[in-house]
């Protein structure tokens, strides 16, 4: 009798044993795999935050309040139980939350999604004004067009020119010296506006290869030059280069990116990185005047599709203040987006402090664009100058 209880006492032991070996390899395994995996695939903090912020946050009271049972007397009337598994499976699989039909709808209407993205500050409490991205066919992107400037334009544009000549007249006391510490480019670099088009009125066809977004970043380059900041300026036609490949104008990031590349790698000073654009929106959501005279607006893009964004929001946030402070109303806002909608990342991986930053609209003009560019320029050295002097007491 005893030599039969003691065989079954093994081979319970035995199974059980079994098991806990099974278990505990398994465990090995899994986190062997996780971090041999190339870090591209992952899990990061970022990737967990996005999968469970879509989660009710009930979920995770509930779950405090098995461990804690005094916290189940905040609970309101009618919603002490803890929501149904079924469901809470639903949210995480699909992204649709059986409580909101608009995380339905996001899913199958094309565009919808966009209003899901985050407007993380803005101008005068204004949070209706999201930017609309221009995305033609490359061969309307590439079409020759008209373009022509008032006299007002043709003067700034004149002054952009000469800006150089009259550096060492208004140069700052600061100085860069021969380090080009700002890298400026387009990625879209054909963005143009209808004012100077005369044969154009759809918004998505303000496209033109010389008076476009690349004037923008002259002039902002010129005006942190002679603040002392040196300043390199990309003046690649990324259209041209789209079609030479024979890609989409979808895969103007990609291109772009050869060209970030190659400017990091061949210059080490570089310290902050600007994508300039023009914004789809129309003249009212993308103007404002500022002691008699007419703006365009300027909008922070940040780009959440990579772990380390929020390097580059910080600078976003810092400038959008500066901004309020020095031109109120200037700044829409700093806005967050991630992949859902859009690239999502915009090359802001590939180096600190960079930003996509949005000049205006469709219906600015180029002496409103060159204003918010000087703008930007006086704002921004003060940033960069203030920023300076805290390393050096460190």
């Amino acid at each position: 009798m005893k030599k039969n209880n003691w065989s079954k006492m093994v081979q319970t032991f035995s199974r059980r044993s079994g098991l806990y070996i099974i278990f505990f390899v398994s465990i090995f395994l899994l986190i062997s795999i996780l971090t041999a995996v190339q870090p591209a695939y992952r899990f990061s903090s970022d990737t967990l935050s996005n999968w469970t912020k879509e989660m009710d946050s009930a979920i995770f009271y509930h779950l405090i309040t098995m461990e804690n049972r005094a916290y189940k007397q905040s609970f309101p009337e009618g919603e002490a139980e803890i929501p149904q598994l079924s469901g809470v499976f639903l949210e995480l699989t699909s992204n649709v939350k059986p409580t909101d039909p608009r995380s339905f709808f996001g899913n199958e209407i094309p565009g919808f999604s966009i209003f899901d993205n985050q407007l993380l500050m803005a101008s005068e409490n204004d949070f209706t004004h999201f930017p609309i991205e221009s995305n033609p066919p490359l061969e309307e992107v590439l079409r020759e067009r008209e373009a022509v400037l008032t006299g007002e334009d043709k003067e700034e544009t004149g002054d952009a020119e000469e800006t150089e000549e009259e550096t060492e007249e208004t140069e700052s006391e600061q100085t860069t010296g021969d380090r080009d510490v700002v890298f400026i480019y387009n990625t879209h670099n054909r963005e143009s506006f209808l004012p100077h088009l005369p044969d154009e009125t759809d918004p998505n066809s303000a496209m033109h290869g010389e008076i476009n977004i690349t004037n923008v970043s002259d002039r902002l380059a010129e005006g942190l030059k002679r603040k002392g900041i040196g300043t390199q300026v990309d003046n690649t036609d990324f259209g041209e280069l789209l079609n030479e490949r024979g890609m989409g104008y979808h895969q103007s990031y990609e291109v772009s990116r050869d060209i970030v590349a190659e400017a990091v790698a061949g210059n080490q000073e570089i310290q902050y990185m600007f994508d300039l654009h023009r914004d789809a929106l129309r003249r009212d959501k993308t103007t404002q005047t500022i002691e008699g005279e007419d703006y365009a607006k300027i909008l922070f893009v940040i780009g959440t599709g990579h772990p380390d964004y929020e390097r580059n929001l910080k600078v976003a946030t810092e400038l959008h203040g500066l901004m309020e402070e020095e031109y109120p109303g200037l700044s829409r806002g700093v806005f967050q987006k991630d992949g859902s909608s859009g690239n999502g990342v915009y090359n802001q991986d590939m180096a600190e402090n960079a930003l996509l930053i949005e000049f205006g609209g469709v219906d600015n003009t180029m002496d409103e664009l060159y204003r918010s560019a000087d703008a930007l320029a006086e704002v921004f050295s003060d940033y960069y100058w203030d920023a300076e002097a805290v390393q050096s007491d460190e």
